[in-house]
């Protein structure tokens, strides 16, 4: 019989597909694409999941390890500086393989522990875990939609990120 964990594990696997897939059938000239006034460019939103990642193998799962610099979720604006599609994408492959490690050492008990964090508060980890799960799939649908409707707008755009 498979562990919390494992299912857990699985359940984040593949609902990452929806953006991992999407890394693949990038080319440079699309990370500045937007959908008409949004504010967020694909780039911006590639580097914003990564960034989340770690926020949440650092501060809801515990690993100390994470030294995170949470640009987009500090700025939270796309200036359009995420231009670079080799930078991202092993920025995002770091961010994945540091979230599913500590991930991974979650024992049954500990998917009901509750943690506390200033973006939404008190759940346990399982309810926190749907968050990171839902918020890489929101914005990755996200992308998709740019990517096939989008076009490139003037960089420097001020906007604010839509969570």
């Amino acid at each position: 019989m498979k562990t919390k964990t494992d299912l857990l594990l699985e359940l984040f696997l593949e609902a990452r597909t929806r953006f991992s897939h999407q890394l693949e059938n990038l080319s440079e000239n699309d990370l500045p694409k937007k959908l008409g006034d949004s504010p967020n460019s694909i780039g911006f939103l590639i580097r914003h999941i990564g960034d989340v990642e770690l926020l949440f193998a650092k501060n809801v799962f515990g690993d100390r390890s994470v030294k995170v610099s949470a640009k987009t979720v500090i700025e939270k604006r796309d200036a359009g500086e995420w231009t670079d599609l080799e930078s991202l994408k092993t920025y995002v492959a770091g961010s994945f393989e540091k979230l599913k490690s500590i991930v991974e050492q979650q024992t049954d008990a500990d998917w009901e522990t509750t943690v506390t964090t200033q973006e939404f508060g008190s759940k346990t980890k399982a309810e926190a875990f749907g968050r990171i799960v839902s918020h890489t799939t929101y914005h990755a649908g996200q992308m998709g939609i740019i990517h096939k409707y989008g076009t490139i707008v003037q960089q420097g755009d001020t906007n604010t990120i839509n969570r």
